[in-house]
């Protein structure tokens, strides 16, 4: 499988439910800097989210076809 198909970003809800977890632990974990996968960024009073693919894998112990199964499973 291509390795390159999971470029730039996974978004908080794909992360969220690959981690049985809510958006809303997601989103506070990168606000606080607890989730070393990614990085929240506040712009003006609302915050942007970065889900790097690469770091998201060796946090979750899986390779990027893993993740690719995982995000497109029903």
């Amino acid at each position: 499988m291509n390795k390159n198909i999971i470029v730039g970003n996974i978004t908080i809800k794909q992360a969220a439910k690959i981690m049985n977890k809510s958006e809303m632990f997601i989103r506070i974990g990168l606000q606080r800097g607890s989730l070393k996968f990614g990085t929240a960024e506040k712009i003006s009073s609302k915050y942007s989210y970065h889900i790097s693919p690469m770091k998201f894998c060796e946090y979750m112990g899986i390779d990027l076809e893993e993740l690719y199964v995982r995000i497109n499973r029903n």
